[in-house]
């Protein structure tokens, strides 16, 4: 498991949303610093597609009640 000189904290992805002092990417090295800009990449693309299945699954749930009721 990879971790910074951040106090010692991992970089794992986590299923829970917590907070992260933006302050803190100024203490990293440069090689630290990037691959904590790789994660951030990584963890907003996961949300948006995230996002997007909520939504096609909403419609999906939308549609079938609706052919349900017909």
């Amino acid at each position: 498991m990879q971790t910074t000189s951040t106090g010692n904290r991992p970089l794992e992805p986590k299923a829970e949303e917590a907070d992260f002092s933006l302050k803190d990417l100024y203490l990293l090295d440069a090689n630290e610093f990037q691959l904590a800009m790789e994660v951030l990449q990584e963890w907003r693309l996961d949300r948006y597609y995230m996002g997007k299945a909520k939504v096609f699954d909403a419609a999906l749930q939308a549609l079938v009640l609706v052919k349900s009721e017909n």
